[in-house]
This record gives C-alpha cells, sequence and structure tokens, in this order.
C-alpha cells in the first residue's frame, strides 16, 4: 500500500508534505469548479445568441 492512500495513524502530526499536497488538491478542485462554472456560463451565453437570433424582427 502506497503512503498517499495510507491513513495517517493517530497521534502522528501531519508533515509538510501532506499540507502540500492537500493544498494542491483543493486547488484543483477550485480550478475544476471555476472551469466548470465558466463553461456553463459560455454555454448560457452562445444559447442566448441562438435564441435570439431566432426570434429576432425580420
Amino acid at each position: 500500500m502506497s503512503d498517499e492512500t495510507a491513513e495517517r495513524p493517530k497521534g502522528k502530526k501531519k508533515t509538510k508534505a501532506m499540507d502540500r499536497d492537500s493544498l494542491v488538491e483543493r486547488g484543483v478542485m477550485i480550478r475544476a469548479g471555476f472551469y466548470i462554472f465558466g463553461t456553463h456560463v459560455f454555454a448560457g451565453f452562445v444559447w442566448l445568441l441562438f435564441y435570439l437570433g431566432e426570434h429576432a424582427p425580420k
């Protein structure tokens, strides 16, 4: 079993490497959230353009 997936035994302090890994993982999750949110906003804007184009006065 690797160190990455092993649980930390009780009584042991967190190491700097574990702190860094958790910060990196949190950063990745925040970035993924922004990308997903941004993609949905962009898709909504494109949908709005198609909707307005379809209902434009001729």
